[in-house]
């Protein structure tokens, strides 16, 4: 078969992928019992509000405190536990982290008030709660992913006696850093076109971030992935990882009306969790708060989350011990590359681990 008539059909096969996207985006109740099979068996321990938390119990010499682990709100969280050696709960189980993982329950109209209080204060809040309750600790540690972190970094800035350790990965945080199409979105979004989507809408339905995201990679998405795909398919495991990834890739998710409207303006335009400023109900959160021990974790080669975005982050702190790893890889490689499951995650968890031990347990 020759390569035109190869790429041709993987293109096809691809355009079905991303038009079954489009359909489930368009359902009001997000239909998650499409995503792929998990890789990590798990059990759900707590429902309410948008969180279905999920808990991987560790293998061998378990770590004392337990680990959050919250992914964005924007697509389905499966690229975390993708394939066997792909997995980053996997991973993490297997060095003896007791994971506990919030799969977020998509929004629906009905959800449209949903800010980031909501989020962080309520939803956040009571799976923290469950996990100590659950688990007998007064602490837990998170790992927030991209979005994930946002949510993560606030809740610490909040209750920063409830966490023992907190690792952000891939962490959009100064919003000034414009150096990427993907950052650029939220600004270049009019608050006139915001307020038209979700009056309409009521949240920020899952097509719309779709097209402007695709938007801006058309070649890459429409052509160069699949010419890959055409030379890479003799490798073990390549086509089986790649149809994965497309389906995550395809499987995006609404944002809740209120907070769409949080990031885009208190969040891209007025950049306030950089000046402290963030509001949370009758509050606002300090970065200066966070005293627990910090881990930032960037991609090097990250092509969605500028690096320089992330790196104020150690400085912004309250904590003593807050440090940074940059690793060579990009935003999605960070989660599904060998590499970052042989090296990055490992080093991951010897970080958490002396933490646990430099308090005696």
């Amino acid at each position: 078969m020759s390569l035109f008539t190869e790429v041709s059909q993987y293109w096809m096969e691809g355009a079905v992928r991303s038009l079954e996207g489009w359909r489930r985006g368009l359902m009001d109740e997000y239909p998650v019992d499409e995503d792929p099979p998990p890789t990590t068996p798990y059990t759900v321990v707590y429902e309410g509000g948008k969180v279905r938390l999920r808990h991987y119990p560790a293998q061998g010499q378990r770590l004392r405190t337990p680990l959050l682990l919250v992914y964005s709100l924007v697509k389905r969280p499966f690229i975390l536990d993708l394939l066997p050696g792909r997995s980053v709960v996997e991973t993490l189980t297997k060095h003896g982290v007791e994971v506990y993982f919030i799969d977020w329950i998509p929004p629906t109209r009905a959800d449209s008030w949903r800010g980031f209080e909501a989020y962080v204060n309520g939803d956040l809040g009571n799976a923290v709660r469950a996990i100590q309750e659950r688990d007998g600790s007064d602490q837990v540690s998170l790992l927030g992913y991209c979005f994930g972190g946002l949510l993560t970094t606030l809740y610490t800035a909040l209750f920063p006696q409830q966490i023992k350790n907190l690792i952000d990965f891939t962490l959009p945080l100064d919003m000034s850093v414009q150096d990427l199409p993907s950052q650029q979105l939220m600004s270049k979004i009019s608050p006139q076109t915001i307020d038209l989507v979700t009056s309409v809408y009521g949240n920020c339905p899952a097509w719309f971030m779709k097209a402007n995201f695709d938007a801006m990679a058309p070649v890459h998405h429409a052509l160069d992935k699949y010419v890959g795909l055409y030379r890479s398919k003799d490798q073990k495991g390549y086509a089986e990882m790649f149809e994965l990834f497309e389906r995550w890739m395809n499987s995006d998710v609404p944002m809740a009306g209120q907070i769409f409207k949080e990031m885009a303006g208190d969040v891209s335009r007025q950049n306030l969790i950089m000046k402290n400023q963030m509001p949370l109900g009758s509050r606002r959160a300090n970065l200066k708060d966070i005293v627990c021990p910090v881990l930032n974790v960037i991609g090097e080669h990250d092509d969605v989350v500028h690096p320089r975005s992330s790196l104020p982050l150690e400085d912004l702190v309250g904590s003593p011990d807050a440090g940074t790893i940059v690793f060579p890889t990009g935003h999605i490689g960070a989660a599904v590359s060998s590499g970052a499951q042989k090296k990055l995650w490992p080093q991951v968890v010897s970080w958490l681990r002396e933490r646990d031990e430099a308090v005696g347990h």
